[in-house]
């Protein structure tokens, strides 16, 4: 559940299109966490995405928690921090995460050079209440267009998908708080979502993450993308090691 309650925003980017400089609107986005497995499909858990246009940078959070009854199972309560330039440019990226008695707080700040994106990165780590935190620092580089688990979800939202081709994939660099992976992303083309009753008309992307050496590092997510100005991801799914968890718009 910890990796798709993160990635609501995961949400994603590229398909081979430059970003532009934009203007994104203040705004608090709702979702709703469900979890289906067989004739099982219950709320599992709620997210906040939300967004600050603040001296000339955006500043965005994602908020997620699990609900009561899953706190029995698997408790989650993380957010994710980041800090954008006006063309979507991460320049530094935080996530804490309080997961099933563990704690983890990542802090990654981003230099950059021509084509080149440097991290540094510094993880608190701590596997029990009583054990003491543990710090590791380490540095990513990547070549190209790089992101992170937040700052994808807005790159997403300023691309043409009515000039894309049906199929058309991509691949570019992604940061989580400890390591590099390749995001590929597919364009499906255009399609409609029922959300408690409510039709929307969305963009279908689905992505696929590998390690450097092209190893599958996790199970692929599908999203869909609001067909219109606003752009808002309304719905992410993904696969877990039993039955699956799919996020969707709420307000």
């Amino acid at each position: 559940m910890n990796r798709v309650l993160i990635s609501v925003l995961f949400v994603i980017y590229s398909l081979s299109l430059m970003a532009q400089s934009i203007t994104l609107p203040d705004e608090d986005i709702k979702y709703k966490i469900m979890y289906k497995w067989g004739l099982v499909n219950t709320q599992a858990g709620h997210a906040t995405l939300s967004l600050r246009n603040k001296d000339g940078r955006y500043q965005a959070s994602l908020v997620a928690h699990s609900e009561p009854w899953a706190d029995r199972i698997y408790r989650v309560r993380d957010t994710l921090l980041c800090t954008m330039t006006p063309q979507i440019e991460p320049l530094k990226y935080e996530k804490i995460a309080h997961e099933d008695g563990k704690f983890t707080h990542d802090i990654v700040t981003y230099s950059r050079q021509n084509d080149i994106v440097t991290a540094n990165c510094v993880r608190h780590k701590q596997k029990a209440e009583d054990e003491p935190i543990k710090i590791e620092n380490r540095s990513l580089t990547a070549s190209g267009t790089t992101v992170d688990m937040l700052s994808v979800f807005y790159y997403l939202r300023t691309l043409d998908f009515p000039s894309m081709k049906k199929g058309a994939t991509s691949t570019i660099n992604i940061f989580s708080g400890k390591k590099k992976e390749k995001l590929t992303i597919k364009y499906n083309g255009y399609s409609s979502v029922d959300i408690d009753n409510k039709l929307y008309y969305a963009y279908h992307v689905s992505f696929r993450f590998t390690s450097d050496n092209g190893k599958k590092s996790s199970d692929d997510i599908d999203t869909w993308i609001s067909a219109d100005s606003k752009r808002i991801p309304i719905k992410l799914e993904g696969r877990l090691p039993i039955g699956k968890v799919r996020c969707f718009y709420t307000k």
